[in-house]
């Protein structure tokens, strides 16, 4: 796979069937090991690790409902009390980072205004913080400490 702008992580990868799994440890089990999901895994990883995340309070491929539209937003992080702070929308490192994929998380967010969207594809990562009395959204430069998520 490739190398991607995070820290090197070991994960735990095997092959069974011929095809290549790699171990997501917010779901408990081994999933197919796409270009999405070895981004999904480094951002996970780099969550818990250099942002303190607690890993029990990130859900994986969340279903969200828009009216009678059903989607699935790729990481959603949750508070102690269980309202969700922050949207992660993962790409493969060949998908440009374009207005369309901000457009498709912030679809996502609507009904949840959630204080963060976070857009990845491993390579380049964008974070915003939302306002919503202002009606404003303004990118940070970093994703925020865990205990600082507002």
């Amino acid at each position: 796979m490739q190398q991607l702008n995070f820290p090197a992580y070991e994960f735990k990868v095997k092959t069974e069937n011929q095809k290549t799994q790699i171990f997501d440890s917010v779901r408990k089990k081994y999933v197919a090991l796409t270009p999405e999901e070895w981004v999904r895994q480094h951002i996970i990883t780099f969550l818990v690790t250099e942002k303190q995340f607690p890993a029990s309070l990130i859900a994986v491929e969340v279903s969200l409902n828009r009216g009678s539209k059903k989607q699935r937003g790729d990481i959603v992080v949750y508070t102690n009390d269980g309202k969700p702070r922050m949207i992660i929308e993962c790409k493969a490192p060949e998908v440009k980072i374009t207005q369309d994929v901000f457009f498709q998380i912030a679809r996502y967010n609507a009904p949840l205004k959630m204080n963060y969207l976070v857009v990845t594809n491993g390579l380049t990562h964008f974070c915003c913080k939302m306002d919503y009395e202002k009606g404003e959204h303004v990118f940070i430069k970093e994703i925020p400490l865990y205990n600082s998520l507002t």
